[in-house]
């Protein structure tokens, strides 16, 4: 059966092979990412810690992964635009994953998400303004239509309706705060994307995805020297996992079909990620999904299908 599936990828034209590769590459980091949440819970530690021990054990897992692979060059030829890409990739992928994380506890998980994924309209906008890429109108419904699920996904419409005993988001005290947090991370989501986007091929998957971990353990070392370490226990694997998979693996992943793919595809397939960690959320804390978000996850799954026919 793989002898088929190989001969038929080796006789698709390039383009169409570049194309399906880039959204397996994408689907598979979204898949991969929508379980970060079970490491972030199971560490327990604050959001700084938590981004500090992801880029630092996903340095090291990705200098590791270079090595094996003869990929540390990249980095040694880092020059002008490509290196300046690199270090505003890092540093904005940083500041989303520290303001994402603080926006939580002020705003819901699911607030929370539903706003910092408005980034794939900033994404779209960015391409089209900059790049002079054309977003068909199929493409800009997909988008809603995803985000549409996405909402319903969260369970936002299920507390509205008293369908659960959620409560209120907008009763947790810095609920407006945690609203702006999230529309900042999503404006620099979208700007990593964006240029990741531009520079992946220039300066390579490898390369930015280890620029980011560079950045975060730079700027964020104070912290851990201020505050100290955690104990010694399950915490520093939950904490070394969430370097070596959503870091060093799923973000070369993503990088990767980025490369291949233009910014109106990609800004659907990212929506991978939320959908997923909705369904590993249930599938592993036992939350139960109602029915607003079980329609919201087909939103999803009907969004992606539509962009691959269409876009």
């Amino acid at each position: 059966m793989s002898h088929v599936q190989d001969a038929s990828l080796a006789s698709m034209p390039a383009d169409a092979r570049r194309l399906r590769e880039g959204q397996a590459l994408m689907i598979g980091g979204g898949l991969l990412l929508g379980t970060i949440g079970v490491f972030v819970e199971e560490a327990a530690q604050d959001p700084a810690t938590t981004v500090w021990f992801r880029c630092v054990f996903g340095l090291a897992a990705l200098l590791a992964w270079g090595a094996a692979r003869g990929q540390l060059g990249e980095l040694a030829r880092l020059r002008g635009s490509a290196l300046a890409a690199v270090i505003a990739v890092g540093a904005l992928t940083v500041l989303n994953w520290g303001l994402f994380f603080a926006a939580i506890p002020r705003c819901s998980i699911a607030v929370a998400t539903v706003v910092f994924h408005v980034q794939p309209f900033w994404l779209m906008a960015m391409g089209a303004f900059w790049l002079r890429e054309r977003v068909t109108g199929a493409q800009w419904a997909a988008t809603g239509v995803a985000l549409l699920g996405l909402t319903l996904a969260t369970g936002i419409a299920d507390d509205a309706f008293g369908a659960t005993a959620a409560g209120s988001a907008r009763a947790l005290p810095g609920y407006a705060a945690g609203v702006a947090l999230c529309l900042l991370g999503s404006i620099s989501y979208a700007a990593a994307s964006f240029i990741a986007k531009i520079h992946a091929e220039r300066a390579g998957s490898f390369a930015l995805s280890a620029g980011q971990c560079v950045v975060g353990t730079l700027v964020l070392l104070p912290w851990p020297l201020m505050q100290g370490l955690p104990a010694a226990g399950p915490a520093w694997g939950w904490l070394a996992g969430l370097g070596v998979l959503h870091t060093g693996l799923a973000y070369v992943v993503l990088y990767a079909g980025m490369a291949r793919l233009g910014t109106g595809r990609i800004a659907v397939l990212q929506f991978v990620y939320p959908g997923s960690a909705v369904v590993v959320d249930w599938l592993v804390y036992g939350r139960a999904l109602g029915p607003a978000q079980m329609a919201g996850v087909a939103l999803i799954g009907v969004a992606l299908w539509s962009l691959r026919r269409r876009a």
